[in-house]
């Protein structure tokens, strides 16, 4: 039996509107924990939402040099945490699980414990931040694993414009991982929104000339309100341009510009690709716990969810 969320994904008609969220750090007690899932529903309260992403966090130093501006802590287990929000909020969720530290037996049993203990229904699979170090389960081998299982997953996966921008083959990644199972993809957060419309309209084509639909693209986006935020989404190897930073940076208000340049880029990636009929979603997080970053996050889920609503209907797709 699908998903609610897969049953909604099918209708390339509509949006799909989520909050993305992180799980709290591990060392919090149950009282912490009931407090702050319920300010994060509180601020749900009065938008429109199809669901949350819940993501798993994982320690990144492997893949760049530079220290981390904001340091790493374990977090609560992504699973209980998907589990809390569904039982308070009733919305589906969709569950970020990285692959690359268990074993494939491992996996089995985590994925067995997901949809058992967890009620997790829909799951995205993360492979390593780096090709170095210990990878005990490679991300195409984590997709076998997850297809030899009895539990019918609603699957996504993850899509990285910058990765584009430097190889060109982000849209066979997602040939390949649709091949694997893969009926939808969230983003990066975007703030290049040529490199994500050139990726868009590459995947598109290739999907047309296999004579195959492509599938749903969930677009991520985040407000940025400072300097150390903006330090950290190019530490997450998000793809800011100069002028974006300058703009940013040199405003009076920071996190109101931050908000106009997201508009604009959904509205340039929605004109590459609704007319080449790949249907859209959006994903919107805050990178920080800084409650200014948080309250924007809403602002522009709502400004962004009416931009996306609005074309949907001049195209008679609503």
């Amino acid at each position: 039996m699908k998903s609610e969320l897969a049953n909604k994904f099918q209708d390339p008609s509509r949006g799909v509107y989520f909050i993305g969220t992180t799980p709290p750090k591990s060392s919090l007690e149950e009282d912490k924990l009931v407090e702050i899932s319920q300010k994060l529903l509180d601020r749900l309260t009065g938008i429109d939402v199809d669901g949350l992403i819940v993501y798993d966090i994982q320690d990144e130093s492997s893949r760049i040099d530079k220290p981390r501006p904001f340091p790493y802590m374990e977090t609560h287990d992504p699973r209980a945490w998907s589990k809390r929000l569904h039982q308070q909020s009733n919305k589906p969720v969709i569950t970020y699980k990285s692959v690359s530290s268990r074993s494939s037996e491992e996996f089995t049993g985590w994925l067995s414990e997901a949809w058992e203990d967890f009620g997790i229904r829909d799951l995205v699979l993360v492979g390593s931040p780096s090709s170095d170090g210990d990878i005990k389960l490679p991300l195409p081998k984590a997709y076998e694993t997850l297809k030899s299982s009895p539990q019918d997953f609603n699957l996504g996966g993850v899509t990285i414009a910058e990765r584009h921008a430097k190889k060109g083959d982000e849209h066979l990644r997602l040939l390949k991982k649709t091949q694997s199972g893969c009926d939808f993809f969230i983003s990066q957060a975007v703030y290049n929104h040529q490199a994500t419309a050139d990726l868009i309209s590459r995947y598109a084509r290739t999907c047309k000339e296999r004579g195959e639909a492509p599938k749903r693209i969930i677009l991520t986006f985040t407000p940025c309100g400072s300097a150390k935020t903006l330090e950290f989404m190019e530490w997450l190897g998000i793809s800011v341009p100069d002028a974006t930073k300058h703009r940013i940076l040199d405003s009076a208000a920071p996190l109101d510009e931050s908000i106009k340049i997201c508009r604009n880029a959904l509205e340039q990636i929605i004109e590459t690709a609704l007319p080449l009929g790949v249907p859209l979603g959006l994903n919107i997080e805050s990178l920080t716990n800084r409650k200014e970053e948080i309250d924007a996050s809403i602002q522009l889920y709502k400004l962004l969810k009416a931009t996306l609503d609005l074309k949907l209907a001049e195209q008679g797709l609503l």
